[in-house]
């Protein structure tokens, strides 16, 4: 039975099940049908990894406190998270991911991380 490389339809030599020729030919495949299929797509994820980034670089020990004007000025937007947590003492976090962001009094944030 001849089977051909699902990427570039070369003959596969080896075992039964592969489904490609080389590691180049799977990885190129597979990064063709993961990119984000558009630029919307590709728009959201860009600011939810700035935003995971900016959290990052803000919370190095795993909580900390900061400004909506320091967030805002590295170019945090607010509008992008990945869920909401709700505390039963009714405290509201948004995350990204495992970094998180509780508003509190006066213009500040609490940062907190999650432990996975």
């Amino acid at each position: 039975m001849n089977k051909s490389c699902l990427e570039c339809g070369d003959k596969i030599i080896g075992r039964e099940d592969k489904k490609f020729c080389s590691d180049g030919c799977r990885n190129a495949y597979n990064n063709k049908i993961n990119k984000d299929s558009n630029n919307f797509m590709r728009n959201i994820n860009n600011k939810l990894r700035k935003n995971y980034r900016i959290l990052c670089e803000l919370n190095t020990e795993g909580k900390s406190k900061t400004t909506r004007t320091k967030l805002v000025s590295k170019g945090f937007d607010f509008e992008y998270f990945t869920n909401i947590l709700q505390t039963k003492t009714g405290n509201t976090y948004y995350f990204l991911y495992d970094q998180g962001y509780m508003l509190l009094e006066n213009e500040y944030y609490m940062l907190v991380k999650k432990d996975i």
